[in-house]
């Protein structure tokens, strides 16, 4: 595809940074109800439908509109911090999230550390820290954790790092942070899904719902 081909920083990819963003996804599709795989973020405006204002955080985040589980709340005034090991998506949040705190970063368990990145292509909603028989493009990046990048409070918190998210859901400090709701990535069965359910238990979060493969937690009232 042309786009994959385009040089980063070069004009033309700046002119398709604000054409994917203000004519492909705000102007085209500026009718649409829902930007969520699964209709996420239906349920997580519906959950937060009392409460104006908010922050959230989004790790993983791809693209601030296309697959987005926060774009709802963005639109509705909210703000916060996505996350992503791809520049190009943190690029185009800065284009269309003005009001978030964009940051591209390999979050892991370990800080300080230079592991390899995995990427399907530059544009892909599959790059992941773990390699995969779709990920050939390989990238050498330093490691940053969840507790020194992300330095407010917040509402809600999603995570979709294809099948890093426990390593990293292990490492945030509930004591810190408080979320009302934490929307988690599950791709299988298994010891994986047990192991995060139980996590969640220890830190006082019930199993609300699943869509697709997103998890809902709901952080019980003290």
């Amino acid at each position: 595809m042309i786009k994959e081909k385009l040089k980063r920083g070069s004009f033309f990819y700046k002119i398709y940074l604000y054409f994917n963003i203000f004519i492909r996804y705000s102007f085209f599709k500026r009718n649409k109800k829902t930007f969520s795989q699964f209709g996420e973020d239906l349920f997580i405006n519906d959950f937060f439908k009392d409460q104006k204002n908010g922050k959230y955080v989004d790790l993983g985040a791809f693209h601030p509109m296309r697959l987005s589980n926060t774009y709802l709340l963005y639109k509705k005034g909210w703000s916060g911090t996505n996350v992503d090991l791809n520049q190009i998506s943190i690029d185009l949040f800065n284009v269309a999230r003005i009001n978030d705190k964009n940051i591209c970063a390999l979050i892991s368990d370990e800080e300080n550390l230079i592991k390899e990145a995995y990427f399907e292509h530059s544009w892909s909603a599959a790059n992941s820290i773990n390699s995969g028989d779709n990920l050939k493009i390989k990238k050498k990046m330093r490691t940053e954790t969840f507790n020194n990048l992300i330095d407010h409070d917040f509402d809600f918190l999603n995570i979709d790092l294809e099948g890093h998210d426990l390593s990293v859901l292990k490492t945030i400090n509930f004591k810190k942070f408080h979320p009302k709701l934490i929307c988690i990535e599950i791709l299988s069965d298994g010891l994986n899904k047990d192991y995060i359910f139980e996590h969640m238990r220890q830190n006082k979060f019930i199993f609300l719902k699943n869509l697709g493969p997103s998890f809902f937690f709901k952080k019980l009232n003290k």
